[in-house]
């Protein structure tokens, strides 16, 4: 009876060890299809958000152009402050195009591409600053002279200096490394020196 008893007791065990071994086994594949699907949930959710931040960024950017002007695919806020460079750009760098917490930066001073877009740039400028100012461009060569760059360090394709007078443009050496687009001389570049205060315009690309 007692190695009856003993057996029956073995067999128990058994059942008991062997279900404990199988239930960890079937919670696996459970608890791993739930990870997968949270992580679904969690890339949908990013998703979302990262779409809602794009339309927020496009309506501040509606919101510039309409105080402004559109340019092709691009947006131009004047800034009537006269500002040295440096202190312009930083300006048009940390604007906030909208009120908090939906903020979008990021804007550089205005560098036109294109003859076309230069001239609208220039009709702007009169319009919203005045007819005979001059305002900084998003054009320099602080870093090597005579090697013009927009702000982000590359080249600049399109140029538009004032060639038609007696001292061609840019024609100011070490001492003027920033150009400005000059609204009296048909939007016409010339360099200056870069401490002088001057308006600017801010330039936003649109996403």
């Amino acid at each position: 009876m007692e190695f009856k008893a003993v057996c029956v007791l073995l067999g128990v065990l058994l059942l008991v060890s062997c279900s404990c071994q199988q239930t960890p086994a079937k919670k696996k594949p459970a608890k791993k299809a739930k990870d997968a699907a949270i992580e679904e949930l969690q890339k949908q959710v990013n998703d979302i958000v990262h779409e809602l931040n794009i339309l927020k960024e496009q309506q501040a950017l509606q919101t510039v152009c309409l105080k402004g002007i559109q340019i092709h695919n691009k947006c131009f806020l004047a800034d009537t402050v006269r500002k040295r460079y440096h202190a312009a750009s930083e300006d048009c760098n940390a604007m906030e195009l909208n009120p908090a917490p939906y903020n979008a930066m990021g804007g550089v001073l205005g560098t036109p591409t294109s003859s076309e877009e230069n001239d609208q740039l220039r009709h702007y400028v009169r319009q919203s600053v005045g007819p005979d100012e001059q305002v900084w461009l998003g054009v320099n060569d602080m870093a090597t002279e005579g090697t013009w760059v927009d702000q982000n360090g590359f080249s600049i394709t399109f140029k538009n200096w004032d060639t038609s007078n007696r001292s061609p443009q840019p024609d100011g050496g070490q001492a003027h490394n920033c150009g400005v687009l000059s609204g009296a001389s048909r939007g016409k570049w010339f360099d200056e020196n870069c401490r002088e205060e001057k308006p600017s315009v801010c330039q936003f690309n649109i996403v």
